[in-house]
């Protein structure tokens, strides 16, 4: 017995001493990981052409080339006309004045508004549906659980409270069976109670 509990301690303290080698080399890896000066240091062109290709990204060269392909094959895409709203419009903000930026800033507001407000509306459609369809069938369980509830089926209520009954009483006499003493006085008395 002790020759196994000895083996089962050493087999704990070398998981132990696996463990802890384990976390080292793992401290170790992600301490190298952050060492972004002794990587630089290493190898100094991998970390040029990182910050290189970090900077053209930031500076959006891929979606400027893609533009000039884009441009190259398909042409220059043609300009806004002057004139893109019908004159009704044209008036009305001709009377908000004459600063460009107060126009703007009261046209996007009113169109955030009412981009809201459709939201709304849009948002209220489905829900609208999924009551229309699901009314019915609530209003149907509802009736069914009342009848349910309502109902009394004194035939199954009954006999499940003769059953319950009967088996009471199984058990009462079972009881009663095994406290009785042996009629024969050199018998053993029961045991199982």
């Amino acid at each position: 017995m002790a020759s196994d509990t000895d083996a089962a301690r050493d087999r704990v303290i070398a998981a132990r001493a696996d463990v802890d080698e384990q976390v080292h080399l793992l401290r170790a890896s992600a301490r190298a990981a952050v060492d972004i000066p002794a990587k630089v240091r290493r190898s100094p062109v991998k970390a040029a052409a990182v910050a290189g290709g970090i900077g053209l990204v930031a500076a959006r060269a891929p979606q400027r080339a893609f533009g000039a392909v884009r441009r190259a094959v398909r042409g220059e895409q043609k300009s806004w006309p002057e004139r893109l709203l019908p004159d009704e419009i044209e008036k009305t903000l001709r009377r908000l004045g004459s600063d460009g930026d107060k126009v703007r800033g009261a046209l996007e507001r009113d169109f955030a508004e009412y981009a809201k407000r459709s939201q709304k509306d849009r948002q209220a459609v489905p829900r609208m549906l999924l009551l229309a369809l699901a009314r019915p069938m609530l209003s149907r369980g509802a009736k069914a659980a009342a009848e349910f509830l309502i109902s009394s089926k004194d035939e199954g209520m009954t006999t499940r409270l003769a059953d319950v009954r009967e088996r009471a009483q199984a058990q009462v006499e079972k009881r009663r069976g095994a406290r009785t003493p042996p009629p024969d006085g050199d018998a053993e008395p029961p045991t199982g109670i």
